[in-house]
């Protein structure tokens, strides 16, 4: 009888399976099956009548030429004002990944004992390996040359000697895979949080690329790790008012002048999980573009949270008791990222989600105001909206919240946990790495749709959907390239050290 139970709970489970699919294929295809019995009849009765009918049922509407033209105009008049107001397409032509050199690789038992030889405070020696342990990070992560000194070396001159190095190098790559020419730049925009110097990072773009004097130049700053998202939103808005042009976005974020030198352990750790990184990403608005373009831009949706003390202060750069400067994160840090995160989803649902899920979720919603508010509210399956999902690779813990809260599979959180472990926290630029990873698993093919989630301090949840235009071959050419063979890996929850 066990057996039984069991083999009629299995066959109930197929059964609500199938019943949820007929219902999700009703609903999302409802006006199909409406109007194609309709068409149906409306052509067999038209084909049962004779010319004679049909020439009578002619007349009888009684049109004149006046009449005729009026209506072509009205036709013509309608589809222009509906072609002329509808926005412009934006196309990602292609995108680069700065890959770090072999020389800064920095393996575990390197991090722990440059942190030894910096400070005499075993404590924070003990806090920094348990995170390392736990982090979710391999031994091919990388630091800039002046991180590799003892002690580190902040000064001016290196932080800008790694902001050239990784994003010149994202942007030559780019450069090369496009055949991009200076003159064919008309929007730049560049995103660096915590390294804002004098000029500004856009400003040095411009000098070592001789960039045209009437470019419209944006140089992004203080806006966390979700402002790679900020730069498209705002390429894309810049796109929308000048026609046939080209964007370069550029984001990263330069981690030289940025080592905590403290005790404090909610400072300490972006010491263990920020790395280097930097991703070139061109636009472009241009029709002729759409042939080579990888991808289509569908929607962008910010979600701030600054309103709030606890969402603002959850991410905050200050000093410590003894003057030195670094970021805290505070404990609170997941609970404000999925508050932003539920806001950020009420905005983007209806925007990508099929009309089944729309109808399950307002349905509940009203269950839950009229009938009983202890019903649980309705989670929809986004796996119906996107095939491929790049979440911030902000931290382990980052990459298993949402994976609870959205119902993911493993393969769907793969590229995020893949990218933490072989590139570390990026900031920015680790949604492109993802996506980049993506592409070289050879997974990404025409019509697929991407949901990239990024989140940043202030505190914003943003969100940006792409969906793919052709079928992308491998080998990329990317980041991944030498190293794909090896991935997924397995990552134990803790590695000891």
């Amino acid at each position: 009888m066990p057996g039984a139970a069991g083999g009629g709970g299995f066959s109930g489970s197929v059964n609500l399976k199938y019943v949820k699919l007929g219902y999700q294929y009703l609903v999302n295809h409802f006006l199909t099956l409406l109007l194609v019995p309709v068409m149906a009849a409306t052509a067999l009765e038209l084909a049962r009548m004779g010319p004679g009918e049909l020439l009578t049922l002619w007349r009888s509407l009684q049109l004149d030429l006046v009449h005729i033209l009026c209506s072509v105009f009205l036709v013509v008049f309608v589809g222009t004002v509906y072609f002329m107001s509808r926005p412009r397409p934006v196309y990602l032509v292609d995108y680069s990944c700065y890959k770090p050199p072999p020389s800064c690789r920095v393996p575990f038992a390197t991090f722990m004992e440059h942190t030894r030889l910096i400070t005499d405070d075993e404590k924070s020696v003990r806090f920094q390996t348990r995170i390392l342990e736990r982090s979710g990070l391999g031994e091919e992560t990388c630091l800039p040359p002046a991180n590799h000194y003892i002690p580190p070396n902040p000064s001016m001159e290196a932080s800008r000697a790694e902001a050239q190095l990784v994003i010149f190098s994202a942007i030559d790559d780019l450069v090369s895979r496009t055949g991009l020419k200076p003159k064919d730049i008309d929007i730049l925009v560049v995103n660096c949080s915590l390294f804002s110097p004098t000029p500004s990072l856009s400003a040095m773009i411009i000098n070592k690329y001789k960039l045209r004097s009437n470019i419209r130049s944006f140089n992004l700053s203080g806006m966390g790790c979700s402002a790679g998202l900020i730069s498209l939103d705002l390429a894309r808005d810049m796109l929308q008012v000048h026609p046939n042009s080209n964007a370069l976005v550029v984001s990263t974020e330069i981690i030289t002048p940025n080592f905590y030198w403290g005790t404090r352990r909610d400072m300490m750790l972006p010491n263990c999980l920020f790395r280097m990184g930097a991703a070139a990403i061109l636009l472009s608005n241009r029709r002729r573009e759409a042939r080579r373009a990888k991808y289509r831009l569908m929607h962008v949706v910010r979600t701030h949270k600054g309103a709030d003390d606890r969402a603002y202060r959850c991410v905050y750069e200050e000093e410590d008791e003894q003057g030195h400067s670094g970021i805290s994160l505070s404990k609170e840090l997941m609970a404000i990222a999925g508050e932003a995160l539920k806001s950020n989803i009420t905005t983007i649902g209806p925007l990508v989600l099929p009309m089944s899920e729309q109808l399950l979720f307002f349905f509940r919603l009203v269950g839950r105001k009229l009938i009983n508010n202890k019903w649980k509210p309705y989670i929809p399956d986004f796996k119906l909206a996107f095939e491929h999902f790049c979440i911030h690779a902000g931290g382990r813990a980052v990459i298993d919240e949402l994976q609870k809260n959205l119902d993911l599979s493993a393969r769907h959180v793969e590229a995020s946990r893949m990218t933490l472990h072989r590139f570390g926290n990026t900031s920015s630029s680790s949604l492109w790495y993802e996506l980049a990873y993506i592409e070289a698993q050879g997974r990404m093919r025409r019509g697929d749709r991407v949901w990239q989630i990024g989140f940043g301090s202030g505190f914003k949840c943003n969100s940006a959907v792409w969906k793919c235009l052709r079928t992308v071959k491998t080998p990329t050419g990317g980041p991944w390239d030498d190293c794909i063979h090896r991935y997924p890996v397995f990552i134990p929850e803790i590695v000891k050290l």
